[in-house]
Protein backbone atom coordinates (compact mmCIF):
# COMPACT_ATOMS: atom_id res chain seq x y z
CA UNK A 1 0.00 0.00 0.00
CA UNK A 2 1.55 3.71 -1.11
CA UNK A 3 2.11 6.16 1.52
CA UNK A 4 -1.40 7.99 -0.01
CA UNK A 5 -3.61 5.05 0.43
CA UNK A 6 -2.26 4.89 4.25
CA UNK A 7 -3.09 8.48 4.44
CA UNK A 8 -6.21 8.58 3.02
CA UNK A 9 -7.31 5.22 5.09
CA UNK A 10 -6.30 6.80 8.62
CA UNK A 11 -8.21 10.19 7.26
CA UNK A 12 -11.35 8.32 6.79
CA UNK A 13 -10.80 6.39 10.21
CA UNK A 14 -10.27 9.63 11.68
CA UNK A 15 -12.82 11.31 10.16
CA UNK A 16 -16.38 9.44 10.29
CA UNK A 17 -16.06 8.31 14.32
CA UNK A 18 -15.65 11.55 15.08
CA UNK A 19 -18.86 13.21 12.29
CA UNK A 20 -20.86 10.12 13.89
CA UNK A 21 -20.24 10.84 17.68
CA UNK A 22 -20.73 14.83 16.64
CA UNK A 23 -24.63 14.04 14.63
CA UNK A 24 -25.23 11.52 17.76
CA UNK A 25 -24.18 14.42 20.45
CA UNK A 26 -26.66 16.90 17.94
CA UNK A 27 -29.41 14.59 17.92
CA UNK A 28 -29.49 14.53 22.09
CA UNK A 29 -29.45 17.96 22.21
CA UNK A 30 -32.36 18.36 19.71
CA UNK A 31 -33.95 16.07 22.25
CA UNK A 32 -33.40 17.72 24.91
CA UNK A 33 -34.57 20.60 24.06
CA UNK A 34 -37.75 19.23 22.91
CA UNK A 35 -38.23 17.56 26.22
CA UNK A 36 -37.87 20.71 27.70
CA UNK A 37 -40.22 22.77 25.86
CA UNK A 38 -43.22 20.45 26.03
CA UNK A 39 -42.29 20.08 29.85
CA UNK A 40 -42.73 23.77 30.18
CA UNK A 41 -46.32 23.25 29.20
CA UNK A 42 -47.13 20.85 31.77
CA UNK A 43 -49.63 18.64 30.21
CA UNK A 44 -50.67 15.64 31.56
CA UNK A 45 -51.31 13.00 28.84
CA UNK A 46 -47.62 10.97 28.27
CA UNK A 47 -49.08 9.85 25.08
CA UNK A 48 -49.54 13.42 24.09
CA UNK A 49 -45.98 14.15 25.52
CA UNK A 50 -44.20 11.84 23.57
CA UNK A 51 -46.06 12.79 20.23
CA UNK A 52 -44.90 15.89 20.84
CA UNK A 53 -41.27 15.59 21.47
CA UNK A 54 -41.22 13.87 18.76
CA UNK A 55 -42.62 16.29 16.44
CA UNK A 56 -40.63 19.34 17.81
CA UNK A 57 -37.39 16.85 17.83
CA UNK A 58 -37.77 16.15 13.93
CA UNK A 59 -38.08 19.80 13.40
CA UNK A 60 -35.21 21.06 14.90
CA UNK A 61 -33.28 17.66 12.99
CA UNK A 62 -34.49 18.90 9.69
CA UNK A 63 -33.49 22.53 9.93
CA UNK A 64 -30.34 21.53 11.23
CA UNK A 65 -29.52 18.88 8.55
CA UNK A 66 -31.03 21.51 5.55
CA UNK A 67 -28.97 23.89 6.94
CA UNK A 68 -25.68 22.33 7.33
CA UNK A 69 -26.25 20.63 3.66
CA UNK A 70 -27.06 24.01 1.82
CA UNK A 71 -24.01 26.47 3.03
CA UNK A 72 -24.20 29.92 1.75
CA UNK A 73 -22.34 29.58 -0.95
CA UNK A 74 -24.88 27.83 -2.95
CA UNK A 75 -25.98 31.49 -3.57
CA UNK A 76 -23.87 33.27 -5.78
CA UNK A 77 -21.67 36.54 -4.59
CA UNK A 78 -24.14 39.28 -6.42
CA UNK A 79 -25.81 41.99 -4.78
CA UNK A 80 -29.52 42.53 -3.13
CA UNK A 81 -31.94 43.74 -5.53
CA UNK A 82 -33.79 46.24 -3.54
CA UNK A 83 -30.87 48.44 -2.37
CA UNK A 84 -27.35 47.58 -4.68
CA UNK A 85 -25.43 46.01 -1.76
CA UNK A 86 -23.50 43.12 -2.00
CA UNK A 87 -24.96 40.53 -0.31
CA UNK A 88 -23.74 39.78 3.03
CA UNK A 89 -22.80 36.01 4.26
CA UNK A 90 -25.58 35.98 5.79
CA UNK A 91 -27.46 37.39 3.33
CA UNK A 92 -26.79 34.80 1.25
CA UNK A 93 -27.37 32.22 4.17
CA UNK A 94 -30.86 33.37 4.92
CA UNK A 95 -31.86 33.37 1.00
CA UNK A 96 -30.28 29.40 0.85
CA UNK A 97 -32.07 28.08 3.80
CA UNK A 98 -35.34 30.00 2.54
CA UNK A 99 -35.76 27.43 -0.14
CA UNK A 100 -36.23 24.72 1.96
CA UNK A 101 -39.49 22.79 1.30
CA UNK A 102 -42.60 24.80 2.79
CA UNK A 103 -43.49 20.98 3.78
CA UNK A 104 -41.25 21.21 6.70
CA UNK A 105 -43.10 24.25 8.44
CA UNK A 106 -46.35 23.05 7.39
CA UNK A 107 -45.64 19.74 8.74
CA UNK A 108 -44.26 20.90 12.22
CA UNK A 109 -47.49 23.43 12.79
CA UNK A 110 -50.10 21.07 11.69
CA UNK A 111 -48.64 18.68 14.24
CA UNK A 112 -48.35 21.13 17.19
CA UNK A 113 -52.32 22.12 16.52
CA UNK A 114 -53.14 18.39 16.12
CA UNK A 115 -52.22 18.29 19.93
CA UNK A 116 -52.31 21.85 21.46
CA UNK A 117 -54.39 24.78 21.51
CA UNK A 118 -53.38 27.39 19.64
CA UNK A 119 -52.24 29.13 23.35
CA UNK A 120 -49.68 26.46 23.79
CA UNK A 121 -48.70 26.42 20.35
CA UNK A 122 -47.43 29.83 20.58
CA UNK A 123 -45.71 29.21 23.91
CA UNK A 124 -43.65 26.45 21.83
CA UNK A 125 -43.09 29.36 18.95
CA UNK A 126 -42.02 31.51 21.95
CA UNK A 127 -39.33 28.75 23.27
CA UNK A 128 -38.13 28.37 19.55
CA UNK A 129 -37.51 32.08 19.21
CA UNK A 130 -36.46 32.96 22.80
CA UNK A 131 -39.58 35.57 23.95
CA UNK A 132 -38.15 37.78 21.16
CA UNK A 133 -41.86 39.08 20.30
CA UNK A 134 -42.61 40.20 23.72
CA UNK A 135 -39.36 41.49 24.20
CA UNK A 136 -39.64 43.78 20.84
CA UNK A 137 -43.24 45.17 21.40
CA UNK A 138 -41.81 46.52 24.87
CA UNK A 139 -38.85 48.17 22.82
CA UNK A 140 -41.69 49.71 20.48
CA UNK A 141 -43.59 51.26 23.67
CA UNK A 142 -40.31 52.41 25.24
CA UNK A 143 -39.91 53.86 22.17
CA UNK A 144 -43.18 55.34 21.30
CA UNK A 145 -44.98 56.08 24.25
CA UNK A 146 -47.81 57.19 22.84
CA UNK A 147 -48.14 54.05 20.62
CA UNK A 148 -51.53 53.75 19.21
CA UNK A 149 -53.64 50.66 20.17
CA UNK A 150 -54.70 50.23 16.56
CA UNK A 151 -50.34 50.64 16.10
CA UNK A 152 -49.68 48.06 18.81
CA UNK A 153 -52.07 45.47 17.39
CA UNK A 154 -50.37 45.77 13.71
CA UNK A 155 -46.87 45.75 14.72
CA UNK A 156 -47.43 42.73 17.02
CA UNK A 157 -49.03 40.78 14.11
CA UNK A 158 -45.84 41.57 11.42
CA UNK A 159 -43.93 40.47 14.51
CA UNK A 160 -46.07 37.39 15.28
CA UNK A 161 -45.52 36.77 11.25
CA UNK A 162 -41.74 36.68 11.88
CA UNK A 163 -41.77 34.05 14.88
CA UNK A 164 -43.93 31.77 12.45
CA UNK A 165 -41.35 32.68 10.03
CA UNK A 166 -38.40 31.99 12.33
CA UNK A 167 -38.73 28.42 13.37
CA UNK A 168 -37.76 27.23 9.73
CA UNK A 169 -33.86 29.00 10.44
CA UNK A 170 -31.38 27.08 12.85
CA UNK A 171 -29.61 29.37 15.00
CA UNK A 172 -30.25 33.32 17.17
CA UNK A 173 -27.99 34.87 13.97
CA UNK A 174 -30.62 33.68 11.83
CA UNK A 175 -33.45 34.23 13.31
CA UNK A 176 -32.99 37.84 14.68
CA UNK A 177 -32.28 38.61 10.81
CA UNK A 178 -35.97 37.00 10.52
CA UNK A 179 -37.36 39.47 12.63
CA UNK A 180 -35.73 42.65 11.25
CA UNK A 181 -37.13 42.26 8.12
CA UNK A 182 -40.67 42.81 10.40
CA UNK A 183 -38.79 45.59 12.14
CA UNK A 184 -38.39 47.05 9.08
CA UNK A 185 -41.70 46.96 8.06
CA UNK A 186 -43.39 47.74 11.33
CA UNK A 187 -41.10 51.36 11.28
CA UNK A 188 -42.21 51.65 7.51
CA UNK A 189 -45.38 51.59 8.65
CA UNK A 190 -45.12 54.18 11.74
CA UNK A 191 -43.37 56.40 9.35
CA UNK A 192 -46.91 55.81 6.94
CA UNK A 193 -48.63 57.01 10.07
CA UNK A 194 -46.80 60.15 10.32
CA UNK A 195 -44.41 59.24 12.63
CA UNK A 196 -40.54 60.15 12.53
CA UNK A 197 -38.98 56.86 13.23
CA UNK A 198 -35.21 57.94 13.43
CA UNK A 199 -36.27 60.81 15.62
CA UNK A 200 -38.37 58.73 17.47
CA UNK A 201 -35.38 56.45 18.53
CA UNK A 202 -33.15 59.53 18.98
CA UNK A 203 -35.35 61.02 21.49
CA UNK A 204 -35.25 57.45 23.33
CA UNK A 205 -31.70 57.40 23.10
CA UNK A 206 -31.45 60.83 24.89
CA UNK A 207 -34.00 59.88 27.43
CA UNK A 208 -32.09 56.92 28.33
CA UNK A 209 -28.58 58.32 28.90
Amino acid sequence: MTLKCIAFVTFLILVFPKNAFAQNNSDHDQDQKASKWVSSLKLRDNEKIESLEKIISNHLKLVRDYHNSHPYTEVPNGINPKNGDQLSELDRRIIAHSAKPKAIHEKFMSGLRKHLSEKEVIQILDKYTVGKVDFTMKGYHAIVPDLKEEEAVYIRKLLESAREQSIDYKNMEEISAIFEIYKTKAEQYLNSNGRDWHQLYKDYVNRNN
